[in-house]
This record gives structure tokens, C-alpha cells and sequence, in this order.
């Protein structure tokens, strides 16, 4: 299978890996997961033009090590932006498990928004012009909208929500509605959200 730049690596040891490099292997790792947490917390609160040793800091780690792995801020950014959809496209399928369709449904739709309305200056790298950002218009796609479709269909089988939604427009217009990081404005889009998804729904 050719290699896609977009997706994460799988850096889990191979068995015959010995025992040194294994440790190596997990270490690294760790300081990866460590530096795309801490810049996750620190990228909600600054924003992505955050200073790198505030994030390094709050990782555990020194400046060097986080460079080594993310050269550039703009690899930096994009990795936790594709960790972060991961995540919540992953979600769709657990509150399916655990919920009733619609309300899975509903549940989704409003981390959907909160993972928008907490990406500070996000849609502005994305526009910058920066490469490493070429690709991630089209991961968020091809993880949001089959995770949407799903619970979109699995709802409109029970006959209580719209058979007539594209997937893609419904994210789309809460992205719209998610382009403040203001308070006093999420908590509006908050209940524009609640008012899209009541439309969403068969009234009698």
C-alpha cells in the first residue's frame, strides 16, 4: 500500500525489534504523545502561534526533542489537528454503542462543535499557504463525513430524523457557525446547534 503523508504512523516495536531500541521506540513515543497533549491544551488557550517552550515545558521535554520530531510549527499544528479528528470522528462510533440513534446523533453533533470552537487561528493556518496544511481539508473529510453518515443514516431508520441530509453540508454549516472563539459567541452557536439539530428531527 502506497505510504499516505496524512496519516499517522504506527510507531508500535516490531516483535523481533531488540530490547534497547524497543525501548528507544517507546520512548519517543511517549515524548510524542506527551508534546501533541501538551500542545493541544496549550494551542486551545494561545492559539497555534503559542510559544514552542510553553509547550515543550508542559510536555516534559526539551525544545530540541520536540523540534527533532516536528521541525516546523506548521508540522506541529497539523499533527495535532489530525490527532484531534481522529478522536472525534472515533467518538461517533462509541456514542452509537451507547445511545439511541437520534440521540447519538445530537450527542456527536455537539462535540463536533466544540472541537471547531476550540481550534483558535486554525482556519487561518489553514489558509496561510503552508504545505504541510495541504492535506488536512481533505482528513477532515474523509473522517468527519463517513462517521456523520453513519449516525445520520442509524437515526433516520427509526423514522425520528430527516432521510434527506448530506452529511457534508450539516458539518459545513456548524463550521460556519464556529468561527468565533469568543465565550459570550460559542455559547450562541451552542444554541444555534441545538436549533440545527432540532431541525433535524420528523415532527408530527
Amino acid at each position: 500500500m502506497p505510504h499516505d503523508p496524512t496519516r499517522p504512523q504506527d510507531d508500535t516495536p516490531p516483535d523481533d525489534m531488540p530490547p534497547v531500541a524497543r525501548r528507544v521506540r517507546a520512548d519517543a513515543r511517549r515524548n510524542e504523545d506527551a508534546v501533541l497533549e501538551a500542545a493541544k491544551a496549550v494551542f486551545a488557550i494561545s492559539g497555534v502561534e503559542a510559544p514552542v517552550r510553553e509547550i515543550a515545558a508542559r510536555a516534559g521535554v526539551g525544545v530540541g526533542t520536540l523540534y527533532r520530531r516536528f521541525p516546523k510549527r506548521a508540522d506541529l499544528v497539523a499533527a495535532v489537528f489530525r490527532r484531534e479528528v481522529d478522536a472525534c470522528a472515533a467518538e461517533a462510533a462509541s456514542l452509537a454503542a451507547r445511545h439511541p440513534p437520534a440521540e447519538a446523533l445530537a450527542l456527536w453533533l455537539r462535540r463536533y462543535t466544540a472541537f471547531i470552537a476550540t481550534k483558535k487561528g486554525l482556519a487561518a493556518a489553514l489558509h496561510s499557504g503552508d504545505p504541510a496544511f495541504d492535506a488536512l481539508p481533505a482528513y477532515f473529510r474523509a473522517h468527519f463525513e463517513p462517521a456523520l453518515i453513519a449516525l445520520l443514516d442509524a437515526a433516520a431508520a427509526t423514522g425520528q430524523i430527516r432521510d434527506d441530509i448530506p452529511a457534508f453540508d450539516l458539518l459545513r454549516a456548524i463550521g460556519n457557525l464556529s468561527v468565533s472563539s469568543d465565550e459570550n459567541d460559542i455559547a450562541h452557536t451552542r444554541r444555534m446547534v441545538d436549533l440545527l439539530i432540532d431541525g433535524l428531527r420528523r415532527h408530527p
